[in-house]
């Protein structure tokens, strides 16, 4: 962390994918919204969503579309049942895709669950100046992304980079 750097709150949003849950009973979408307020970003908004790609698809790329969202967090669908769909919906509208991300998730995972990480299709991209990560539904997958990655990288004040920094340049061409 740099001291000098001063922290830049982000407005992010938080979507669950899942046909079982609820808001109410949704830990892991709770979970990342009480995250990412507590270390000083704005939520936008929260939702859930059934695992239908084309519903999907439709929000996420309601938020990229939207300037006053920096961020999306999708918790859910990730995984290789037939239900799974978030890549498949999400995928399509990256402007980018951040290959990093998946697999420093998937190797952060493995020390945790080991070979279990691997039915992970956790990802993350840019799209319309806004970065979108999708991570598995468990909480416990949630709290490892955040903890071990997105925190730092969705803070300005991280060394040697971070996400925010890009910011000001995503629109260049």
């Amino acid at each position: 962390m740099n001291a000098q750097t001063p922290f830049l709150p982000l407005s992010l949003a938080v979507l669950t994918v899942s046909d079982t849950r609820t808001l109410a009973n949704d830990t892991s979408g709770q979970l990342l919204a009480d995250a990412l307020t507590a270390a000083g970003h704005h939520l936008h908004a929260r939702e859930r969503l059934p695992d239908d790609r084309y519903a999907i698809r439709a929000r996420v790329a309601a938020w990229i579309a939207d300037p006053a969202v920096q961020g999306v967090l999708i918790t859910g669908g990730t995984g290789f049942t037939g239900r799974d769909s978030t890549p498949e919906a999400v995928l399509p509208l990256l402007d980018k895709v951040m290959p990093g991300f998946g697999e420093l998730f998937r190797a952060v995972s493995f020390a945790e669950i080991g070979t279990s990480s691997l039915q992970s299709r956790a990802f993350a991209g840019l799209s319309n100046q806004t970065f979108v990560f999708a991570l598995p539904g468990s909480t416990s997958a949630c709290r490892t992304a955040w903890e071990q990655l997105l925190k730092a990288q969705l803070d300005a004040r991280t060394r040697p980079c971070n996400l925010v920094g890009l910011l000001p340049r995503l629109g260049e061409h």
